[in-house]
């Protein structure tokens, strides 16, 4: 189902006492709104909290309300949807969600009471960087690679034929995503590949944009990467299977220090983790196609990827 937060935040910008109408707004929609700070931002409470709903509600808005004027984007988030149901046989029900967040992350994925939410900050998508919003500047018609991105996780957490342990993780929790726990209980291996998957996906969805772009990576960021992919791999390979939120900021999160994310005397760029689990799932999706990947867990993944090694016929259910 797709839904559209963009008209109620509106009305928060037309109110006479704007940081009031925010926390009506919050209210209204707790459960989305609650995950979404919870795993993008910070906890919604407290003088913090207040702070950035201050800092939000009082943003020049002139690149948001131009973006809203010159671009159907309900009809580009329905026909994103089409293309990824066609893609990855959609077997269970989500939201798209369109909304305007407070300038954390682009896009993203969540799972509340089990059900999967793929959602976009518009704020980020106006196509001029904002310092009022901390938006990005992406162009508009990069909003389908993302949402497309988003929609890959939100079936890999909750197919019912997904074998990821990230769904397993999902279920653990009582049908709620966490990034933060998740990070430090899947292993590595899963965590490369499920942003692996996600960003095949994009480029079979939203093809023709340059390759650092779906990655979210600048040109020149991509291209230190793929110089240093030997060391990269390397470095990730000791410890693939092992979990702990530490590795998922060194190698997928943004934000960490150049310390945190130095190897072999190596500074890794920030979330460089997404080109080599991009890499990591090439094969498989090559063997068995998107809807299969998408579904299979890491093992399976890493398995499809070696088809010169003799080996017993791995039993899929499908």
């Amino acid at each position: 189902m797709l839904i559209n937060l963009v008209p109620d935040f509106l009305a928060v910008l037309e109110a006479e006492d704007r940081f009031a109408a925010y926390l009506e707004y919050f209210e209204r929609h707790r459960e989305l709104l609650t995950a979404y700070w919870d795993n993008y931002v910070l906890e919604p409470s407290g003088p913090h909290f207040e702070e950035v709903v201050r800092a939000t509600v009082a943003a020049d808005r002139t690149d948001l309300l131009t973006l809203l004027a010159t671009t159907d984007l309900v009809t580009l988030a329905r026909q994103t949807e089409d293309k990824v149901r066609m893609l990855l046989d959609v077997d269970v029900p989500y939201d798209i969600v369109l909304m305007v967040g407070v300038g954390a992350a682009n896009a993203g994925e969540l799972v509340v009471n089990g059900r999967g939410i793929a959602f976009v900050c518009l704020e980020h998508f106006t196509g001029v960087t904002n310092p009022d919003t901390q938006a990005l500047g992406l162009d508009p018609e990069l909003i389908p690679l993302w949402l497309a991105h988003e929609i890959t996780h939100v079936i890999r957490y909750t197919s019912p034929a997904s074998r990821s342990s990230m769904r397993a993780l999902v279920q653990d929790a009582g049908g709620y995503y966490s990034y933060w726990e998740t990070g430090r209980q899947a292993t590595l291996r899963e965590l490369l590949m499920n942003e692996g998957l996600a960003v095949q996906v994009s480029r079979a969805i939203s093809p023709g944009h340059a390759a650092w772009e779906y990655f979210g990576f600048a040109r020149r960021q991509y291209a230190r990467i793929r110089e240093i992919e030997p060391i990269l791999s390397r470095a990730a390979g000791q410890h693939l299977d092992r979990a702990g939120l530490g590795l998922r900021l060194r190698y997928l999160s943004g934000g960490m220090s150049d310390e945190a994310r130095t190897v072999d005397r190596t500074v890794l760029p920030e979330r460089a983790g997404y080109f080599l689990g991009a890499r990591q799932v090439e094969a498989a999706i090559a063997a068995r196609g998107f809807a299969w990947s998408v579904r299979a867990s890491a093992e399976e993944l890493a398995f499809a990827a070696e088809p010169y090694v003799e080996r017993p016929r791995l039993t899929v259910v499908s």
